[in-house]
């Protein structure tokens, strides 16, 4: 049942965001547990005594998923539990929650949120420029809810366990997934947990340590700490933020060794890199998983996940950067220099375009950020900018969303710029 992607499938996000816009009927994962799509899934579990619902989507989707909800509904809403601060898991509380609905969070979920929201102006172009086209909908967006709106009633530290009719949940912290407030439910009875995006939006895909948007740095030792805590658990069904549940005691053990294997493959190999004398952009060039324990990169990469545990075990200072690295004078301050140097900016663009023919986009790349940084608005150097992005989506495979939309949105702007 798992949302098992593969490399000609591809993960367009549009998947994701409009997952529920065709659902009628809220699935049933078992005779208690219904979901509701979204871009982060919502789920109801029943009991004799009320019900409780982990994440709530977003705000646009929350009266369908009320309406797919409703005609499963046991009794009162005792809790909605949150696994994480991000919008797609909170966005419904308002038009979910009941007036004697407990709100339960993890560990700093407030700072959490409130770091996001303090820092909207840096994210959101950042996250528009990734997303933009892909989040359009056909109606304007639904506000997001206030802080104060989804602030919990309860706030997690290590673990919480309550009951709720004939059923126990067990809330255990397990930061690293996405936020540093990340929660998994835990029903010990029915052997099923929820890990919201405990493993990212895909399973058996590699974390996304630092995603390109932005975001706190997700450190590699927490994050497998968490999956010991939850491969430990010994569930027999893994209900994620997207997608199928995973499903079967001995598949979810065997998927969340996979996983840890994967992301100790990679923390050795930086670490080794690293004692070995070799710099971070040789370690990227050089990586690649071996096939017995390669996971998907849909979301994060393997060869990203080297620059972020480079970043974790040794900060932010590369020695090979020089003594400019240490002060706010960027190199795109002698671009000018160099492209006047080399002839103006149409000789770097034919170079960039010599290097491109040959099968370098990346080379082609540097070239052309050189000469556009002293003309921004030369044609010929655009046009190699475009010719490399499209060479390099090409290439990729368009496997990984944000990679994929990262190059489609830097062509657009070169059409828009050479189109202007």
């Amino acid at each position: 049942m798992a949302e098992t992607l593969t490399k000609d499938a591809g993960t367009p996000l549009g998947n994701l965001v409009r997952s529920g816009d065709a659902q009628t009927e809220a699935v049933a994962i078992t005779p208690f547990v219904f979901m509701s799509r979204d871009i982060s899934n919502s789920y109801l579990v029943t009991t004799s005594d009320g019900d409780v619902i982990v994440n709530t989507g977003m705000p646009d989707g929350a009266e369908r998923t009320k309406a797919l909800f409703a005609p499963h509904r046991t009794g009162p809403l005792k809790y909605i539990i949150l696994t994480q601060s991000h919008g797609d898991h909170y966005g419904g509380v308002p038009v979910l929650r009941e007036p004697d609905t407990k709100l339960v969070g993890g560990p700093d979920f407030n700072e959490a949120l409130a770091d996001m929201n303090g820092l909207a102006p840096f994210f959101g172009p950042r996250t528009f420029k990734l997303w933009g086209s892909t989040l359009k909908r056909d109606t304007a967006p639904m506000p997001v809810p206030t802080a104060e709106e989804v602030a919990p009633d309860i706030l997690v530290d290590r673990t919480l366990t309550f009951d709720v009719g004939e059923r126990t949940f067990e809330i255990i912290s397990a930061p690293e997934g996405e936020t540093i407030d990340n929660i998994v439910v835990w029903l010990p009875k029915e052997k099923i947990v929820f890990t919201g995006n405990t493993f990212g939006p895909i399973w058996l895909s590699m974390p996304f340590l630092n995603t390109l948007r932005g975001d706190k740095p997700r450190l590699t030792r927490n994050y497998l700490k968490s999956l010991a805590k939850i491969r430990d658990l010994g569930a027999e069904i893994v209900i994620t933020g997207h997608g199928e549940p995973i499903v079967g005691k001995e598949r979810i053990k065997a998927d969340l060794d996979r996983m840890e294997a994967a992301v100790t493959y990679v923390r050795d190999y930086t670490i080794a890199g690293m004692k070995a004398g070799k710099t971070v952009d040789t370690l990227v060039h050089e990586f690649a998983f071996p096939d017995d324990v390669r996971i998907g990169d849909f979301h994060g990469k393997g060869s990203w996940a080297v620059k972020s545990i480079w970043r974790e075990y040794s900060g932010w200072f590369h020695y090979e950067d020089g003594t400019t690295a240490l002060y706010g004078v960027p190199q795109s301050s002698v671009h000018a220099d160099l492209a006047e140097l080399a002839g103006g900016a149409d000789k770097l663009a034919e170079r960039a375009q010599a290097k491109l023919d040959a099968g370098a986009p990346l080379e082609a790349l540097h070239l052309t950020t050189i000469a556009l940084g002293a003309e921004p608005k030369n044609r010929a150097a655009l046009e190699v900018k475009k010719g490399a992005s499209e060479a390099l989506l090409v290439a990729s495979g368009s496997t990984n969303l944000s990679e994929t939309m990262w190059l489609k949105s830097e062509i657009a702007e070169v059409e828009k710029a050479l189109a202007g």
